[in-house]
């Protein structure tokens, strides 16, 4: 396997996006092709037979496919292995699909499920870290025991007897998942895979914090609680108890010591370019994140560039509120230790935080009309990331809603240090998180009837944070920010963070960076709090190239309504726009700019 090889396996679905031309601009397609339409719906329940979290997470567990919701996917080497058989079947079927006899939706629909199948190959084909871009099996952002205590308690529904009886199900599945990433790990360090000693130490930390004892485990408290809220037997609860101490408490134990044993080992390099195949497994995670055919050395420079233009905007917008004196990093430094831009680091102070956050997303969300027609119909609210993950969670993210409005779309903000979190911050990040950001791209593709169950499972970071960070622009220019000047300058410090993020990244893994120089990199460049950087750059060592992915998608997004604007002069319609780009769900960025220039042309003509 070269890295040649798999690039180009990454890289081939793009080719074709001329195939766009003829698309519809509002994707209210055409009848389209039965058959096509049978094909993905079998390869959807394909890939959710091998990740029945996903089925719960999209709602769609329920009726024929109910056994789902007692299932987990195979962590072991067996199920890695057959995930991989799956999806090169999958291309090949794919491949032999006659493109030529299906309408132009039909062929974005092909063109981006073959991409996506591609670039899983693409990754699948490395034999060590945890199935997706990251290089660990385990770390603070990887690994079933930090994600599935999360998923049990907020995702796993308990309704019915039905529901708690695969709960425990799948409580005895985490188990199994626990002890088959245990010995995955243990493979990956034969072949000298092991993250650094700073990632280890949050990852023991938060796996001691999930050891507890049985009645303090969330694990047995979600369903004691839920399944008394519904009136259910009590023998839920004992029955979760007798799982967690039996068989889940051991297996987390087991895998707690390995990493224990593997961090006397561990050293400090932060970068994935000490493996053997790390540079190769960087450039096909870069790939698959920001879907752009760029090397590490471009995506630098890129950041580099986009960081000098952010600054000089800050410094100006610094400059109207009397702040003159130092670096545009040493300006923002102040801010952040300014005490009217900080909350009290306790539980009243981040409730207070909340709440705040929460009342910004109810009045973007007055202001959406201005430049959309359509918005998502779900509910949205922002909380707390529940504190026993707040060691490794990312500072803040979104979860989208259930398909059939049963669980609202949620931001959630880290509030393990408040002093993270200035005022300024706040509002800015509840605008990419939730509206007009994430939540409102995820729901509009989650709601759109025209497009596939499968693209709507389907996600490309470069489109997603690309959009939320567009976003963040879009929320200032109908006027989010013309009472909060300090919230603007919030706005075009995040925007920087994202730039640096191309610069950090990059130096991480390919210029051969260590911890505390990223770190540090943050906090000169943009004023950021030392714990917030310092937490920023952990997920970029576990996570390698998504940090990329905002910025780049961001300026693919600008550059087409600026090259619209252009080209359509009086004839530019900013909800047009936003319908056009929103319309065709999530895509790589090369076919969101063919189908971008399709739309242009479409409306000179």
């Amino acid at each position: 396997m070269t890295a040649e090889v798999n690039r180009r396996d990454v890289l081939l679905a793009g080719a074709s996006a001329a195939a766009l031309a003829a698309l519809p601009v509002a994707a209210q397609a055409p009848a389209g092709s039965p058959e096509l339409a049978e094909t993905f719906d079998q390869l959807l329940m394909a890939n959710l037979r091998r990740r029945p979290e996903m089925a719960t997470q999209l709602g769609v567990d329920k009726g024929t496919h109910s056994l789902l919701r007692s299932q987990l996917s195979d962590e072991s080497d067996a199920g890695r292995a057959a995930t991989r058989v799956v999806t090169l079947n999958q291309i090949r079927r794919l491949e032999a699909i006659d493109a030529g006899q299906l309408n132009a939706f039909d062929k974005l629909n092909l063109e981006v499920v073959l991409y996506t199948a591609r670039s899983m190959a693409a990754v699948q084909a490395f034999d060590f870290g945890g199935g997706g871009t990251s290089p660990y099996v385990v770390s603070q952002n990887s690994g079933v025991y930090q994600t599935f205590p999360d998923f049990l308690d907020t995702r796993h529904p308990i309704e019915t007897a039905d529901d708690a009886e695969a709960y425990l199900a799948r409580l005895r599945g985490f188990a199994v998942q626990l002890r088959d990433q245990t010995d995955r790990l243990q493979h990956d360090y034969g072949l000298g895979v092991l993250p650094p000693d700073f990632i280890l130490d949050l990852t023991i930390d938060q796996m001691r914090k999930l050891a507890v004892p049985a009645d303090q485990s969330l694990l047995v408290r979600s369903i004691a609680r839920r399944a008394a809220a519904k009136g259910l037997d009590s023998h839920y609860a004992v029955a979760a108890a007798y799982i967690y101490n039996d068989a889940v408490l051991p297996a987390l134990m087991l895998q707690l010591q390995l990493v224990e044993q593997l961090r006397r080992v561990a050293t400090r390099e932060a970068g994935i370019w000490r493996f053997a195949q790390g540079p190769e497994f960087y450039q096909v995670a870069l790939s698959y994140t920001t879907t752009t055919r760029l090397s590490p050395e471009e995506v630098h420079t890129f950041g580099l560039d986009q960081a000098r233009a952010i600054s000089a905007r800050l410094d100006v917008e610094l400059k109207k509120l009397g702040m003159t004196t130092g670096t545009v990093g040493q300006r923002l430094a102040g801010l952040y230790r300014d005490p009217a831009q900080l909350y009290p680091n306790t539980d009243e102070g981040k409730q207070a935080m909340i709440a705040y956050c929460n009342d910004r997303l109810a009045a973007i969300r007055g202001r959406l009309p201005r430049a959309f027609r359509r918005t998502p119909p779900y509910g949205f609210e922002v909380r707390r990331v529940p504190p026993q993950t707040e060691a490794g969670a990312p500072s803040s993210f979104s979860q989208p809603p259930a398909l059939d409005g049963s669980r609202p779309g949620i931001v959630y903000v880290n509030l393990r240090d408040s002093g993270d979190w200035p005022k300024l911050s706040l509002a800015t990040t509840v605008f990419h998180e939730g509206l007009p950001g994430h939540q409102l791209e995820s729901g509009l593709a989650l709601s759109n009837a025209d497009l596939p169950l499968i693209r709507k499972s389907q996600s490309f970071p470069s489109y997603t944070e690309g959009w939320a960070l567009y976003a963040e622009q879009v929320a200032d220019e109908i006027g989010a920010y013309d009472d909060d000047p300090y919230g603007r300058i919030g706005y075009l410090k995040y925007q920087l963070l994202r730039a640096n993020r191309c610069v950090v990244d990059t130096g991480i893994h390919h210029q051969r960076w260590g911890y505390e120089q990223a770190w540090r990199y943050f906090v000169e460049q943009e004023g950021q709090a030392e714990s917030y950087a310092r937490r920023e750059v952990e997920r970029y060592c576990t996570l390698p190239g998504q940090a990329c992915s905002y910025k780049l998608g961001h300026s693919a997004f600008v550059d087409l309504r600026d090259e619209a604007k252009a080209k359509l002069g009086p004839k530019f319609d900013l909800k047009a726009y936003h319908d056009a780009v929103l319309a065709v769900g999530r895509v790589p960025l090369d076919i969101l700019k063919a189908h971008g220039k399709a739309w242009i042309a479409g409306q000179r003509a």
